[in-house]
């Protein structure tokens, strides 16, 4: 466990510049993401803003870890060379591939958004977007009153 965020373990987190990458769609058996986890709190929020956009298809897999109150998204792989988001962790695979169960992968663990064949992974650079706004409101509504 490192930072709290145990979600899976795909290898080692990184954190500098963030790019947007085209996000693909789960295959069956081995799929190739990256993991980018956050606290529960900033994570709801940011599926609540992706799911209300423009595009409400731009969120992919999402689990949440009741043990470690984080949630964990699905990127593309290759995102954790690139992630930057403060108060989050981005894990790669490191090419390995992963396998992304129909169940989730550790007690205490569940699929907030499960994986669907044809459902993609989220796109980090919306992901991005949506936890700076995530973080914006929480603020918000900490500091109101």
């Amino acid at each position: 466990m490192r930072g709290g965020v145990p979600l899976l373990h795909l290898g080692r987190e990184t954190g500098s510049r963030t790019t947007a990458t085209k996000p693909t769609a789960p295959a069956r058996g081995d799929q190739s993401c990256d993991l980018v986890t956050v606290p529960a709190r900033q994570g709801l929020e940011a599926v609540d803003i992706l799911r209300r956009g423009r595009d409400q298809e731009s969120v992919g897999p999402v689990l949440h870890d009741g043990a470690c109150d984080t949630l964990g998204f699905l990127v593309p792989p290759g995102t954790a060379d690139a992630w930057d988001v403060p108060g989050s962790a981005c894990t790669r695979t490191d090419g390995r591939g992963l396998r992304i169960p129909a169940e989730p992968p550790g007690s205490g663990s569940g699929w907030l958004l499960p994986p669907a064949e044809d459902a993609p992974v989220t796109d980090p650079a919306v992901l991005r977007a949506a936890l700076d706004q995530a973080a914006r409101l929480i603020e918000a509504a900490d500091n109101c009153c």
